[in-house]
């Protein structure tokens, strides 16, 4: 199987994507059901999506627009991977929250959970700031590489612990525009 393009059409392989893993249909049909179950879920009530930036972007702009409640949003930006594919291990916030969670149904909007130590860092944090109601919305999760099952409310895919960028994800902050999940070849 030949590497895709950057953009998926005819123009030469990139010799750093491997095999796409998730294509741009099979994205925004998992966002539009996660949107779906989201709507359900909250009736009634305003959910306040907080993205961990950089990665989530893309993923939580599609979801957002696929929840059909009033959403408020906030960002938060963590360090633990650097320009390196496997993480540190050390978590800092970057940047973080403008809004009060207190009393706020939040649901943090997360691209990739890897060993779960960031967002068990983050949940910790987030809960601290007393928020009526904590879900995790994650877009992908690689199996078999957290100490224990991780319990997310809403899951786009399950994938192999294998390297993967696309769709926000990046190595080096490249890469973050394709379309699709590919396997870092590079």
């Amino acid at each position: 199987m030949s590497s895709p393009s950057l953009s998926g059409a005819s123009e030469p392989p990139d010799p750093n994507l491997g095999p796409v893993l998730i294509d741009a249909n099979e994205l925004q049909a998992r966002v539009t059901e996660l949107g779906r179950q989201i709507t359900d879920d909250y009736a009634g009530r305003a959910p306040l999506l907080v993205g961990v930036l950089k990665g989530a972007f893309m993923f939580m702009s599609d979801l957002a627009r696929a929840v059909r409640l009033p959403v408020e949003f906030d960002f938060m930006a963590v360090a633990s991977y650097g320009s390196s594919t496997k993480a540190s291990g050390v978590v800092r916030i970057v940047k973080d929250l403008d809004l009060d969670l207190s009393g706020r149904h939040v649901l943090l909007v997360e691209d990739i959970v890897d060993s779960g130590l960031t967002l068990s860092y983050l949940r910790r944090n987030l809960l601290a700031r007393g928020p009526a109601s904590l879900e995790v919305c994650a877009l992908l999760v690689k199996e078999g590489i957290q100490e224990r099952e991780p319990d997310f409310r809403y899951v786009g895919f399950r994938i192999p612990p294998t390297f993967v960028i696309g769709y926000g994800l990046d190595i080096a902050e490249r890469y973050r525009n394709l379309p699709y999940i590919c396997a870092w070849a590079g």
